[in-house]
């Protein structure tokens, strides 16, 4: 062993220093270090040193004289000493070294001067006492030892059984239980108990057995035993356990129940502090994770509850069975020691003890024992009584009755400030199961609903205000799990809803979050009760029906008023799948409360915005059907019932901040329910002209909805968009959005959603303002709305939306200034003169910062042509402001008076009823009448100010194509597609400049523009803008061809109007006058422009896009009542339509219903049509006529127009173009005119002063100037157009090829399309063929009838028709041959076109099914037969019988065969030709009115 403190050279020089560095050594280390795990302690130092003396290495007088020296300096050394001898003499017991044996007991004896005899005898062996001499005997010493551990702890001394001294206990038990009175003092009876011990030697802890017993029969005398056991105990441990004690007698396990005064006992003595709970708390059964335990397996049982509640159970136990198992569970709640203490103290109002105990239990586990829960909610009506009754909102009669406040461990509160330090963790413990205490609940919620009250008032300190965040955790965590378990009361939800509306509703959809998806899984109770309600849901949509949509209803709103969260998060599943659900249950649901409304606007807002579900449907071009139905579903909700709006909008709101233009379906159809405002493309011709009426006009006739039963929800709609300013934001995030969705959303979505979304934000933007312009007083509109420079250059919204929302604000503004201006002249009496001028007057000064404002939008180059003036003007009018319907008005008269009659004949209806309806349609008469009478008031006004101002709009001094475009481009196209009446707007207004006589404005030039090439507008817009471009082009087309039909009103509007003027010359001479155009060159433009228009149209169908066939599709569905109306064109356009059918009816279902729609419309139409001869007139030859003022003969001009094409050849170019016959015309013209005089080269002028001129596309061109040039001039022009004729003539060379090869293609077509008519025939003749064969087989086996005569008078009444039919295909052959009186060549006057080849071959068809063809084999076959017959050698008798049968089925024959065939041709065939004999009536009266 190595030695630390003492070496072998120590040990040698001891004497000298030695000794003295040893004792320094251990004084050094002092009386703290004589233990420890450290190799330099005190008992290292003596350890080293006594085994030195064993060693010899010192001697035992140096030993003891070291130790004792050591002894003097430091206390308890002998202790220690002790204890390293008694270590040494364990080891030298193991050695056999007897020296070492003999120096130690020889050293012991002489330390017995240190260590005294007790402790030597205490911690050596009595071998070694012996042999040291401490005793004088080992076995004597062992015989005193167990006497006296026997006499000690075996002998009783105190009794504690009551049998062994039954007198002492019995007057103890007599001392205790005695009647206590004043006299009978704690201290007395304790004397008493004290002499009783001594002098029946009871036993102490019995005796306190006996005591607690006696307090716990006597509870109420808790002021005596509590003072009587505190005197009596010194220690808290005795008593305690004493208690655990009595607590383990109970043991759960045994199924002996613990008495509840046992609790109450031991919660009195933690009460006074005679306990500790830290030490009573391990005597408490069952164990804390017994109990964990089983709250997680009672968790874990209800979720497998709620998962089998969804599955279909084929047990075969039977009920009784589970029923029973679940008997034999074991529920730790039952005869819990720590619950029931817990209730106990609970019951006395010891919190603090109480909490602890609720600490240490797993959460929401003691608050699910309903005694502790009635307990807890009786402690805090005590804690709350005070600041109840001075915040209570009842009257006083209500609240007389008072809880009755014992003395608390802690101080009720007054203030809300202790209410949400003392009050509000109790509420925590207690969760859910406040329900059951509706009393405490409602005061609860009483307390919230003032507590806000004052805090929006400012009656709330800042000491307080830490009250608000408690409310919100009470709402979440006790008020709304509770309301799960309530049973079902509609008073506490609605008071809950008066607390809860105070809070934002950002607040309150988080707490309807938590409460749906959260809380309702942390708890058995919960989860038991979300399963049940959820079938319960189940149970009642199961049977949902129109039928029983009351008692339904009342169902599901017991079920809402208790869980709403869980009943329309199933309601609103069914209804993404079911649509039909939506009626029923939106019926359903007026049983349900305010509360009850505000979840679900929650709810739906949830399921809008579910992440987890799809858009779009698998083809990713439509919007999902779940999607659709939820945004119908929530705007039938909104408008039916009082919902809070603001979460909608505002969720809406942000959804377009974010770019996704999805959710404006839920904004569309809760502003189309709840207002009445549609947007359809459909909307009929008359609901238009009501909607360019005034306000009440477009309420009775412009929607399809009564606007006027929808005025409660509009106006809540609006209060809501103005409360949280949603109005104004929401109309700029749209018109933003439609540019979001082309270019900033998904690059990688189809087209067709790309152009469904745009519709959807520009029809839902649409929408929206109208609603806010019907709903909103102008005052607040204007104020709301910043000006259109803001609204462009700050908010980048287009100008055509920026200008829909600002027109109502232009409009406002001119009124106001103009009856300002009016009350000025109010004193004068020229106020019919005054009105237009003060209106125009008006007018400007309001457009005058307007105008300046739109000069920054464009660049200075566009205003050049087109006046800003202009372009203001144009966008801030509207159909209001142009023209009034009255056609609209006096319907909408007629309607109402038609109501009244209907009313007077009605005698059912009451006569007070009668009489208030007579009085509002009498009412609305008066008032349409009024509205009338304004708006013509005010169309007159503006027509006055457009006059007046006509001349400052269009810049040129002449005519110039780009004053035209730019009006087009910036005006007429991006507005005819905004909306439906901003269509007809378009074209109305077009329509006023020409009838203005603008100057410098053509309106030849604006329709050539609009028709001649349709084709790349019809291709770029979305859907609803082919709906509506269609309109523009139908309402466009109605002025055109009205002007195209009658000369007379052609001559009337257009004849002397510089809008058809065709050539504008400028210069010196005065006399110079512009060019008309007459009506028939007007008929060859018309003619051209629906060339144009079908050229385009088939170029769209056969170009394969979906998007172009679709666009194209439509607006020829649009512009079908005035195009087409020439034959050829609509046998072209029916072709291809046909073959688009062919083509895309499995390809692309959508193309081929719009396709099969068109072409069913088209056909009806057909009675229209009209040969192109019909249509304008067609000279071959140009007769010779005065040349016109610019220098073409009007018959030029004609002949310019009539050879555009052959009308069969619609889908290549149609026929020679216009130019070679205008340069052969020109060419004559040089060769036989002369001028009249010489005219002077003119001077170079600058390019605004220099002659334009203005050509329609070949239709109406100047020709030669030959009375503004000179010989030599003329000369070098000759040469001039020479080279260019010969390079036109190459042109027409090879146009003139490819025309052939597109005829030769077309014939070959043609050809292909025939066989396959003749195979198809003849299919059609197997067929009846086979038929006829099977009725002969028939016939035969049927017995014979005799007849006569039958076929032969048919033969007699079919033979005529055929006859006529013969003599017109004869008439058709003779007209063919013979040639035309105009000197048309038969090839282009007489060409058969593909109708009548059809018509051919279906008379050709009908002859073969003839009765005559019948006849003649019905002969042949009675020939055949009698011949077999008398070949055969049968008698007469038979051939007679076989005549007979002959004869029955020649009968046959034509009953089945005849009437079958020609009863179902005859009729179309009798049509046809009745349509061709009116058509050939109608072109002889046209060819004797042409002749004339």
């Amino acid at each position: 062993m190595a030695t630390v403190f003492l070496s072998a050279d120590a040990c040698k020089t001891w004497d000298k220093s030695g000794k003295s560095d040893f004792i320094k050594a251990c004084k050094s280390l002092g009386e703290e270090s004589f233990y420890g795990q450290d190799t330099k302690t005190v008992q290292r130092a003596l350890y080293e040193l006594c085994w030195s003396v064993l060693k010899g290495q010192l001697k035992q007088d140096q030993c003891i004289s070291t130790i004792g020296e050591i002894n003097d300096q430091m206390k308890g050394i002998g202790s220690l000493l002790a204890d390293t001898l008694a270590t040494i003499d364990v080891e030298c017991s193991c050695n056999d070294d007897k020296h070492q044996r003999d120096r130690l007991n020889s050293l012991l004896a002489a330390c017995s001067s240190i260590i005294t005899e007790p402790v030597m005898k205490e911690r050596f062996d009595q071998e070694t006492l012996e042999i040291v001499g401490i005793i004088q005997s080992k076995q004597l010493f062992q015989q005193k030892y167990v006497k006296t551990k026997t006499r000690l702890y075996y002998k009783q001394q105190k009794f504690n059984l009551l049998r062994e001294e039954s007198e002492g206990y019995s007057k103890l038990v007599s001392e205790l239980n005695q009647e206590i009175t004043e006299k009978v003092t704690p201290v007395q009876v304790l004397e008493n108990i004290k002499s009783l011990i001594g002098c029946f030697d009871l036993d102490p802890n019995r005796v306190l057995d006996i005591m607690l017993e006696a307090f716990e029969c006597n509870l109420e005398s808790e002021c005596f035993y509590i003072p009587l056991l505190r005197a009596y105990m010194t220690d808290k441990s005795t008593l305690c356990q004493v208690m655990g004690f009595r607590f383990h007698f109970y043991q759960p396990t045994q199924g002996i129940e613990t008495p509840s005064s046992l609790y109450k006992v031991t919660a009195l003595l933690l009460k006074h502090e005679l306990l500790n709970l830290n030490d009573l708390y391990p005597h408490l059964l069952p164990e804390d994770g017994a109990i964990s335990d089983f709250h997680k397996t009672e968790l874990s049982e209800a979720r497998s509850y709620a998962k089998k509640l969804n599955l279909v159970i084929l047990s075969d136990k039977k009920e009784d069975e589970k029923d029973k198992e679940d008997l034999t569970k074991v529920d730790m709640r039952i005869n819990n020691q720590k619950l029931g203490i817990c209730e106990a103290l609970l019951e006395i109002g010891a919190w603090d003890n109480a909490k602890s105990i609720l600490d240490k239990l797993p959460e929401f586990f003691p608050g699910s024992h309903p005694p502790i829960a009635r307990a807890l909610c009786l402690l805090i009506h005590k804690v709350i009584e005070p600041l109840y009754r001075k915040n209570t909102t009842l009257p006083p009669q209500l609240c007389k009755k008072k809880v009755v406040i014992d003395k608390l461990c802690i101080e009720p509160v007054k203030t809300f400030r202790r209410l949400h330090h003392v009050a509000f963790p109790m509420l925590y413990y207690l969760g859910p199961h406040a329900s059951l205490d509706p009393v405490l609940f409602m005061k609860l919620v009483r307390l919230g609903k003032t507590f806000m009250n004052m805090r929006s008032d400012g009656g709330v300190g800042p000491e307080d205000e830490v009250a608000y965040f408690g409310f919100l955790n009470i709402l979440d965590s006790v008020i709304f799990p509770s309301l799960s378990l309530l049973p079902c009361n509609c008073c506490i939800s609605e008071e809950l809803w008066g607390f809860l509306k105070l809070y934002p509703y950002e607040i309150r959809y988080r707490l309807y979050g938590r409460w749906k998806n959260e809380i309702y899984s942390q708890q058995a109770c919960l989860v038991r009760a979300r399963a049940d309600c959820l079938e319960r849901a189940k149970y009642i949509m199961k049977r949902l029906a129109k039928e029983n949509v009351k008692q339904s209803g009342r169902q599901l709103g017991k079920l809402c008023h208790s869980n709403p969260a869980i009943m329309f998060e199933f309601v609103l599943s069914q209804i993404q799948r079911y649509d039909n659900f939506i009626g029923p249950v939106v019926d359903c649901l007026k049983f349900l409360t305010s509360l009850s409304y505000d979840i679900l606007s929650y709810c739906i807002i949830e399921a809008v915005a579910n992440p987890e579900k799809e858009r779009l449907k698998t083809d990713d071009t439509n919007i999902s059907l779940w999607l659709q139905s939820l945004a119908n579903f929530a705007g039938m909700i909104c408008r039916k019932y009082t919902v809070d709006l603001s979460g909608m909008m505002q969720y809406v709101a942000n959804q377009l901040k974010a770019g996704k233009s999805f959710d404006l379906l839920l904004l569309r159809e809760i502003v189309t329910k709840m207002a009445g405002i549609e947007i359809s493309e459909e909307v009929t011709n008359d609901q238009l002209e009501a909607m360019s009426g005034g306000e009440l006009l477009r309420q009775e006739g412009g929607y399809f909805s009564q606007v006027r039963n929808t005025k409660k929800s509009s106006t809540r709609l609006k209060d809501t968009l103005l409360e949280h300013d949603l109005a104004l934001s929401l109309c700029i995030l749209m018109a933003q959005q439609r540019d979001s969705v082309i270019y900033h959303e998904d690059q990688n979505r189809h087209l067709k959603l790309v152009g469904k979304l745009y519709d959807q934000c520009q029809d839902t933007l649409c929408q929206f303002g109208t609603f806010l312009s019907m709903q909103l007083s102008t005052e607040e509109f204007v104020k709301r709305l910043p000006s259109i420079d803001v609204l462009v250059s700050e908010y980048h919204v287009p100008p055509d939306a920026a200008f829909f929302l600002t027109r109502p604000q232009y409009t406002h503004l001119i009124s106001v200034r103009y009856e300002e201006l009016r009350k000025i002249d109010k004193s004068n009496k020229t106020a019919s003169q005054n009105k237009t001028q003060r209106y125009i007057e008006a007018a400007e000064e309001v457009m005058k910062p307007a105008v300046n404002t739109v000069r920054q939008i464009y660049e200075q180059k566009i205003w050049d042509d087109l006046s800003a003036k202009f372009y203001a003007t144009f966008w801030s009018l509207s159909m209001y402001d142009l023209f009034t319907p009255k056609q609209a008005y006096e319907k909408q008269t007629a309607a109402l008076n038609s109501q009244i009659a209907a009313i007077e004949d009605n005698r059912d209806m009451p006569h007070s009823k009668k009489k208030k309806e007579k009085e509002r349609c009498q009412n609305l008469i008066e008032k349409l009448k009024e509205e009338e009478k304004r708006q013509n008031d005010h169309t007159s006004r503006v027509l006055a100010r457009l006059k007046k101002s006509k001349d400052q709009w269009f810049l040129s001094r002449v005519t110039k194509n780009e004053a035209v475009t730019h009006f087009l481009q910036l005006c007429v196209f991006p507005r005819c597609i905004f909306t439906a009446s901003d269509a007809v707007y378009c074209s109305k207004f077009i329509h006023v400049l020409h009838q203005l006589k603008t100057p410098n404005f053509s309106t030849l030039i604006c329709y050539d523009r609009i028709f001649c090439d349709i084709t790349y507008c019809v291709t770029s817009c979305t859907e609803n803008e082919a709906h509506r471009y269609g309109r523009f082009l139908c309402t466009t087309l109605d002025t055109v061809m009205k002007w195209h039909s009658d000369k007379t009103s052609y001559e009337k509007e257009c004849a002397t109007y510089p809008g058809f003027v065709t050539v504008f010359r400028k210069g010196t001479d005065s006399s110079n006058k512009a060019d008309q155009l007459d009506f028939e060159n007007y008929r060859h433009v018309c003619h051209k422009w629906h060339f144009r228009i079908t050229k385009s149209m088939v170029s769209s169908l056969e170009s394969g896009n979906y998007i172009q066939i679709r666009n194209s599709l439509i607006v020829l569905t649009r512009i079908l009542p005035h195009y087409p109306r020439i034959l050829q064109f609509c046998q072209a356009l029916e072709r291809r339509v046909d073959r688009l059918g062919k083509e895309e009816k499995e390809k692309r279902p959508d193309l081929y219903a719009l396709a099969l729609g068109y072409a069913g419309q088209l056909k009806n139409k057909k009675s229209t049509w009209i040969p192109e001869h019909e249509f304008h007139i067609k000279d071959k030859e140009a007769p010779k006529s005065k040349i016109s003022s610019n220098g073409v003969s009007k018959s030029d001009v004609k002949n310019g127009v009539k050879n555009s094409s052959k009308p069969s050849d619609v889908e290549g170019e149609k026929g020679k173009e216009n130019k070679e016959v205008r340069e052969k015309v020109d060419k004559s013209n040089d060769k036989k005119t002369k001028p009249d005089k010489p005219v002077e080269k003119r001077e170079k002028k600058p390019k605004d002063e220099r002659e334009t001129k203005t050509s329609l596309d070949g239709l109406v061109e100047s020709g030669a100037k030959s009375r503004d040039r000179s010989p030599k001039d003329k000369s070098d022009g000759n040469k001039e157009s020479k080279s260019k004729e010969d390079k036109i003539l190459k042109e027409e060379a090879k146009k003139k090829e490819m025309r052939r090869e597109e005829k030769a293609k077309l014939k070959e077509e043609k050809r292909r399309e025939k066989e396959e008519r003749r195979e198809e025939r003849r299919e059609e003749r197997k067929r009846r063929s086979a038929s006829r064969d099977r009725e002969k087989i028939v016939e035969e086996r049927s017995s014979s009838v005799q007849s006569n005569g039958s076929h032969g008078s048919h033969r007699r009444s079919a033979s005529p028709r055929h006859v006529e039919e013969r003599d017109v295909k004869r008439r058709k052959v003779d007209l063919d041959k013979s040639g035309s009186k105009d000197g048309v060549p038969d090839k282009i006057k007489y060409k058969r076109s593909p109708s009548t080849d059809r018509e051919r071959e279906k008379k050709e068809r009908k002859r073969e099914l003839s009765p005559d063809r019948d006849t003649e084999a019905k002969k042949r076959r009675s020939e055949e037969g009698h011949s077999r017959s008398k070949m055969n050698g049968e008698p007469d008798m038979i051939r007679k019988r076989s005549e007979s049968s002959d004869r029955a089925r020649d009968r046959f024959d034509y009953e089945t065969a005849a009437k079958r065939t020609i009863a179902r041709k005859t009729a179309s065939f009798d049509a046809e030709e009745s349509k061709s004999k009116k058509k050939e009536k109608e072109k002889d009266k046209v060819s004797k009115k042409v002749k004339k």
